[in-house]
């Protein structure tokens, strides 16, 4: 039977599910976003998908198929009620609807953390999970007032990360951390510049909120802050460029040091 009403109480609830006022759920959208979350072995609550994109999309059909989804009702609907469920504006003809996953602590082992204070804008977040995946951040820390990281806009922008990047939890804000772990925020007012901060070592890098910066108690906490040298006349960059900025020149430093290590055992 396909769904062809937009008033379907099994199509309201996606909708709740959609716009956040479902809070154990989360809505994905895309075959390519439905694969990430199904590696990351994600409880799957319900999938929806048109009859065109079952017969024209293979790699929408072999979702359907994945035994990951077995068990979860799937529901052909109509093009025009996938277009009132979906967040996009050219919807994708497949949605799945799942628990959210939760957040872990913060493993003894991590040596690069980024933390997140009130990043709000979705766009920002998603590059900033993208970014430290790519940078080799062990994981991601919303510490309070962030874009949700399930939200759908995060999901399209993180492209994926947020279901293969660890989210770690700090309940309220409070910091529990690696002993010996340094803390660096990235400031305007910054007293170093992040180059000449050392990035070897076990570190925690906090981004704030792109008006206001950190909060004064996560400031306090802070062993180092960084300022990124800037042509005269800019004032700033977006948090999600200062994040990829000094991220990267983290992983560069990393990068180096591991190379010199590897000679040196050679030469022994």
């Amino acid at each position: 039977m396909v769904i062809s009403s937009k008033d379907n109480d099994r199509i309201k609830a996606a909708r709740r599910v959609r716009d956040g006022r479902e809070p154990g759920m989360i809505f994905i959208e895309g075959a390519k976003l439905a694969a990430e979350a199904l590696r990351s072995d994600i409880k799957v609550e319900a999938a929806f998908i048109t009859v065109d994109a079952r017969g024209r999309d293979a790699a929408a059909g072999a979702l359907l198929r994945d035994p990951r989804i077995k068990g979860a009702p799937v529901f052909e609907v109509t093009e025009p009620v996938i277009a009132s469920i979906s967040d996009t504006q050219a919807p994708q003809g497949i949605i799945l609807l799942a628990r959210r996953p939760a957040l872990r602590p913060v493993t003894p082992s991590a040596t690069l953390l980024l933390g997140l204070d009130r990043v709000q804008d979705p766009g920002n977040m998603g590059t900033l999970l993208r970014t430290a995946e790519a940078a080799g951040v062990d994981a991601v820390i919303p510490l309070g007032g962030c874009a949700d990281v399930y939200s759908p806009k995060v999901l399209r922008s993180a492209m994926g990360a947020a279901f293969r990047m660890p989210l770690a939890a700090a309940e309220g804000g409070d910091l529990t951390l690696p002993p010996g772990m340094k803390v660096a925020a990235a400031t305007g007012e910054g007293d170093m510049d992040y180059c000449e901060f050392d990035w070897r070592v076990p570190v925690l890098l906090l981004l704030g909120n792109e008006g206001q910066g950190l909060r004064p108690e996560l400031l306090a906490r802070c062993d180092a802050r960084l300022r990124i040298p800037m042509a005269r006349g800019v004032e700033s960059l977006n948090v999600a460029a200062a994040g990829a900025v000094i991220l990267f020149e983290a992983a560069r430093q990393r990068r180096q040091a591991g190379q010199k290590t590897a000679k040196a055992r050679k030469s022994d």
